[in-house]
């Protein structure tokens, strides 16, 4: 499956486009007002994940695909959205990254009942954003992710954005046994108290080691998504240069990425925009080297043989226009800080909330081995968990995350978009809006957002073993 949005601009309407972008961080209503009508079908299916010759792989998709379609919603248009089960069990869609109102947002027991088997339920929203975001279920949220349960939503800019192309690689990992099926052991001791499940095939859209096809001259809006359960990417983009647009579907102050590197944990999305500069028939790999030694070659960029597309390289991408976010006031905000605790540490110990769990091991047979500020909340979403903090209706809250575990971990938000403020003590740079945050070990980064979106709200880590083992919380904004 291959997600190529192409847009055909007249030379004047590209100029046009460019200037306006660069001038302007206003957001113009869209001009549909219609509501947007969308279905989804939840069952099970198979892939092929090394194309037609390959072996079909069982895995659980939407509409039948792996990945789920690529939505392409209008920002500020309403959308209706029919989700059917036909799997066996209960499931719920999570709009990830969307800012919605609470009981669209997907988290069974908590904001919705589950979606029985056999049974739909309608989503409706109207996204304020425009941007990268992507859905999927948050029940059993580890195994339905694992078994390929993802799909890309792209919320378009009220007005055209100017890119020759507009691609996106929505990036899975599996792990396979021999015979090419999705091996079992899901929740297993080791990942769930170490660095999750991480797997043994990366896949684009659905396909592994497929050549990107580009052509020499162009220049490409990439939207890099990672819809794997925990493997963390640093992807190098060999003989290019990409340039950052936006984080989490939040448009950021253009620039590169530090030592050319784009991390990427799960659930993030890095927008980018990249220049094909490479001569006619040339080859150029992309490599994930985020773990030590094991570095791979994710793609590589094929340039067909045709002459390049313009004479002289554009000049520097343009900021994308801003979306509506409320600005927090930092000179009074209330003060809100997470500690996140856990994690096998040697000797079976979960560390920092009370070592040894009994007489077994920490993840084991699905019990906690994470906590937040000392408590652990594991699977999915509870029903009458109380907050961990209550914020009023329009207050800024500062919020501290504090890892204290010897792993990674990517906090995700839902609801809201936080201002990154610091990171160890440095000031973060560039305007930073993220709904997924990446804490490396033993890092505190400070945020802020206004609870501005009444509900009791999900906050957690997103790598799957580590939530479902209680790396979870919950904030309440009445």
């Amino acid at each position: 499956m291959k997600y190529d949005f192409k847009y055909h601009l007249s030379r004047r309407a590209f100029l046009a486009a460019a200037a306006g972008a660069a001038i302007s961080a206003s957001l113009r209503p869209a001009r549909a007002s219609a509501v947007d009508e969308r279905q989804i079908k939840v069952a099970p299916g198979e892939a092929r994940f090394s194309g037609k010759a390959g072996p079909p792989t069982a895995v659980w998709v939407y509409n039948g695909a792996v990945p789920g379609p690529a939505f392409r919603l209008r920002q500020g248009q309403p959308v209706r959205i029919a989700v059917e089960n036909r799997l066996s069990e209960d499931t719920t869609v999570h709009w990830h990254g969307i800012r919605l109102r609470n009981a669209m947002d997907g988290v069974p027991g908590l904001t919705q009942q589950p979606i029985r088997p056999g049974e739909s339920f309608v989503y409706e929203f109207t996204p304020p954003d425009a941007g990268t975001f992507w859905y999927h279920p948050h029940a059993d949220s580890l195994v339905q992710i694992g078994r390929g349960l993802a799909g890309p939503l792209i919320v378009e800019e009220a007005e055209p954005v100017a890119f020759d192309r507009d691609l996106l690689w929505l990036l899975q990992d599996w792990r396979l046994n021999s015979d090419g099926q999705i091996a079992g052991g899901f929740g297993g001791m080791m990942d769930a108290s170490m660095s999750g499940r991480v797997g043994n095939l990366v896949t684009i859209n659905g396909q592994a080691s497929a050549d990107q096809n580009v052509r020499a001259g162009e220049r490409v809006r990439l939207r890099l998504a990672n819809a794997s359960l925990a493997r963390m990417m640093a992807l190098r983009f060999e003989g290019h240069r990409p340039v950052v647009l936006a984080i989490d579907g939040q448009p950021c102050d253009p620039h590169e990425p530090e030592d050319g590197r784009l991390v990427l944990a799960p659930a993030m999305r890095i927008d980018i925009a990249l220049d094909m500069q490479g001569d006619p028939g040339s080859r150029h790999d992309v490599i994930d080297d985020f773990y030590d030694g094991l570095a791979y070659r994710l793609t590589t960029l094929a340039y067909d043989q045709t002459s390049p597309l313009r004479a002289h390289p554009l000049a520097a991408p343009v900021a994308l226009p801003r979306n509506p976010l409320p600005e927090p006031d930092l000179s009074n905000a209330i003060r809100q800080e997470i500690v996140l605790q856990g994690g096998m540490m040697g000797g079976g110990k979960l560390a920092g909330i009370g070592g040894m769990m009994g007489m077994g091991m920490p993840g084991m047979n699905g019990g906690a081995a994470w906590a937040i500020n000392g408590i652990s909340m594991t699977g999915d979403g509870h029903a009458g968990m109380g907050p961990q903090f209550t914020l009023e209706r329009g207050a800024t809250c500062h919020l501290t995350m504090r890892n204290e575990t010897a792993w990674w971990h990517p906090m995700h938000v839902h609801g809201f978009s936080l201002s990154v403020l610091s990171r160890n003590g440095s000031p973060v740079p560039r305007r930073q809006w993220q709904d997924t945050v990446l804490l490396a070990p033993k890092d505190t980064v400070e945020c802020a957002f206004v609870a501005d979106n009444p509900g009791d709200w999900m906050l957690h880590c997103h790598v799957a073993d580590h939530q479902m083992a209680g790396l979870m919380t919950v904030f309440r904004v009445t």
